[in-house]
């Protein structure tokens, strides 16, 4: 008897409350690194109705207008409407940043202190910005590599906000949230079991006034409209005993930071894989890439992407950890859940030999700081919403196979 089981994944829109802290804390970043590449910037953003706190620990020569930065990406998310009880021009925008701990600089800045040192010697002596630990996950699921459940969601989530900014559905605000739910059969995906959005919407659509009407309406265009569109290059799509659910409770007219609170740093599931992979615990949006809770997550997917690419397992799972200012990881952790061609010892060492780990070599490998001045000032807000792995429509380091001949080759060397 074959496995049967569902699984599910959630993503959220850009005008979701926590996602517009996430998308402002990573806007200040990069406007932080754009003028001093060796920022150490922690930002975090809590918004609420009316209200914008922007708090946090930021080192750097920059200067610029942290209230002037939150307002445009507000209005670029779509609040620029009071009516929305939050809106760009109207909102209040509160400051209170301090400078990071020299305690934390300590172990990353040593290694700057002699420019004539190789790079080398200052990947080796600078220091992680703090503990923790990392996941990285790959499947071939999906062409980017990803889980299909997640990989749905925000196929879903992206559209919904593409209509609304076309004006193909005016009616819609920016807040929402999209689920999917997918079966599987011997660990494989077989067929979609439930689609879930709900969205943020106008009380009436024209001469639409009628609650119950109004949501028909809506279920109607975004059938049509969000969610047969991202199934047209998909092999599996949703059959006649798929479930569409839409505005469960009835209606969504009050959204946004008006109906909910938002914070920096409380998406890191939809951020990641979507429940499908472990997780670290640490956010990555308002962190600078010295913090390897975000570079390092960048590194565990570049290899896990690898390998699968490179069809040494068809899954793939990679945790790193560190230890506050020391540059070499604590541990290295594969799992290739019985998928691999090769056993997970051996794909733990080609990894050691092929792939850089350390924070100033990820960092420097990546392009994690020149990489904003190199796309005109924005890099960082573009990865905050609708996930920061699997991106076919950005060019992320992380999401290169550059490295699946290596690994091929390099495998091929140890057989011979």
């Amino acid at each position: 008897m074959s496995k049967r089981y569902l699984f599910t994944s959630e993503s959220v829109t850009e005008g979701h409350p926590d996602k517009i802290c996430d998308q402002i804390s990573d806007t200040i970043l990069d406007a932080m690194l754009a003028q001093d590449p060796d920022s150490r910037v922690a930002a975090e953003v809590v918004v609420n109705t009316g209200l914008v706190l922007i708090t946090g620990e930021i080192t750097s020569k920059a200067q610029v207008n942290f209230v002037d930065l939150a307002r445009r990406k507000i209005a670029e998310i779509g609040y620029t409407d009071s009516v929305n009880g939050f809106a760009a021009h109207s909102c209040a925008v509160m400051v209170a940043l301090d400078e990071q701990s020299p305690d934390i600089a300590q172990g990353v800045d040593s290694a700057h202190e002699t420019r004539e040192q190789s790079s080398e010697e200052i990947f080796d002596r600078t220091g992680a910005g703090d503990q923790g630990i990392m996941f990285g996950f790959a499947c071939n699921e999906t062409p980017e590599l990803m889980p299909l459940p997640i990989s749905l969601a925000h196929r879903i989530a992206r559209r919904l906000a593409a209509v609304r900014k076309t004006q193909q559905l005016p009616y819609l605000r920016p807040d929402g949230k999209t689920q999917v739910t997918v079966a599987y059969e011997e660990g494989r995906p077989v067929s979609i079991d439930t689609i879930l959005v709900s969205t943020q919407h106008a009380p009436e659509i024209g001469e639409i006034k009628d609650p119950s009407a109004v949501q028909a309406k809506i279920k109607e265009d975004l059938w049509s409209l969000v969610v047969e569109p991202i199934f047209t290059d998909l092999s599996i799509k949703p059959g006649s005993d798929t479930k569409f659910l839409v505005n469960p409770t009835g209606q969504f007219v009050v959204g946004g930071p008006q109906g909910d609170s938002g914070l920096t740093g409380r998406k890191i599931i939809v951020d990641t894989y979507g429940g499908y992979s472990r997780h670290g615990g640490g956010a990555f949006s308002g962190k600078d890439p010295t913090k390897v809770d975000r570079s390092a997550a960048y590194a565990c997917r570049y290899i896990a992407k690898n390998i699968v690419a490179a069809g040494l397992a068809e899954k793939c799972e990679v945790q790193l950890s560190y230890a506050i200012g020391v540059a070499r990881p604590v541990s290295i952790f594969i799992d290739t859940f019985d998928t691999g061609k090769i056993g997970d010892e051996q794909l733990l060492e080609l990894v050691k030999a092929n792939f850089e780990l350390r924070p100033a070599g990820m960092i420097e490998y990546f392009g994690l700081r020149r990489l904003v001045s190199e796309r005109g000032g924005r890099f960082y807000q573009d990865v905050a919403a609708y996930g920061h792995f699997g991106r076919s429509d950005l060019d992320l380091p992380w999401e290169k196979t550059d490295k699946a001949a290596v690994l091929k080759a390099a495998l091929s060397a140890a057989v011979v």
